[in-house]
């Protein structure tokens, strides 16, 4: 009898731990890295990687957590055998908060399956960090992925941004605030150019100073008592030139949230200058929502970049 239950009990807590001696049901972190996943018999590519932007402490920084550090997480395009196009995605939030799931991740993985790799854009946001802060972490994202394009995989001539809403504010300002580089500047990665090649602007905050101003993304972005030149500065529409890059825009006419007009402006913008520019205003969607694949009709913005980016030459 004792013998019966020493085996019913063996079995019991064999149950309750798995063979690997760990709880069932219970989360697990898996080892990083190449070696770890071929050990596991999977595909590498599959993991991710994230690089600080800048070595020690950024310009600028107030402290040394992680909401002090501006990091890129890289997300290799599948199974590429030869450089692919790169686009460094920039969340939305309001500058103060980062949607890294539905504006992020899912984004990063939809363009890998265009065969394009993307480059996550954790920046710092208010009402801790101000301009010019965001912006210096787009154009070092933008530097750095061309920097070190051999490395990454990636064609230094086809390095895009994408931002959505706040995030789309922010890479409209990468796009229209931009110089070639420092040619003596001791950190390589600055001699680079911090022009994106093209640019994607998904329900963009655009505008500072017209009556659909997004004022939340305003104050954390400038503060609350941003000077009118200041607000100016930064309402993008008023700052495209001949050589602001290629651009595509979708909104939707019931964003009661950043209003549609926004991409409308900044599309004349670029018409008025000369830009190769395409929008697209869907009748229905409220904002914030992602590849939205679940509604047909909104869905189909993906499609139409991709058509877009093909017209370009920036993916096949």
């Amino acid at each position: 009898m004792k013998r019966g239950r020493v085996v019913v009990g063996l079995f019991a807590m064999v149950g309750m731990l798995g063979w690997g001696g760990t709880a069932w049901g219970q989360e697990v972190t898996l080892k990083a890295g190449q070696a770890a996943a071929e050990a596991r018999h999977e595909d590498p590519t599959a993991g991710v990687k994230t690089f600080r932007l800048w070595e020690g402490r950024a310009p600028g920084a107030l402290g040394d957590t992680e909401e002090d550090v501006p990091t890129v997480t890289m997300y290799a395009a599948y199974d590429a055998k030869e450089p692919v196009a790169a686009v460094i995605v920039m969340p939305g939030g309001g500058y103060g908060w980062l949607a890294t799931n539905h504006e992020g991740r899912q984004i990063a993985n939809f363009l890998n399956a265009m065969g394009v790799t993307a480059f996550e854009l954790r920046y710092r946001l208010g009402p801790k960090y101000h301009h010019p802060v965001e912006l210096g972490d787009a154009q070092r994202a933008v530097r750095m992925v061309r920097a070190r394009a051999k490395e990454f995989g990636v064609l230094p001539d086809k390095i895009g941004v994408m931002g959505f809403s706040a995030g789309g504010h922010l890479a409209s300002t990468a796009e229209t605030h931009f110089d070639a580089g420092n040619a003596s500047a001791a950190d390589p990665i600055d001699r680079v150019s911090s022009r994106p090649d093209f640019a994607v602007l998904c329900y963009p905050v655009i505008s500072f100073v017209a009556e659909y101003a997004h004022h939340g993304s305003a104050e954390n972005l400038l503060g609350k008592d941003a000077s009118a030149e200041s607000l100016r500065a930064l309402s993008n529409e008023l700052q495209v030139t001949a050589q602001t890059p290629a651009t595509f825009l979708w909104s939707s006419s019931t964003d009661d949230v950043v209003p549609a007009e926004n991409s409308v402006a900044f599309y004349l913008a670029l018409h008025k200058a000369g830009v190769p520019a395409e929008l697209h205003v869907f009748a229905e969607a409220p904002h914030g929502v992602g590849l939205d694949l679940k509604e047909e009709s909104v869905g189909a913005w993906g499609m139409l970049l991709r058509n877009w980016l093909k017209g370009r030459g920036v993916v096949r």
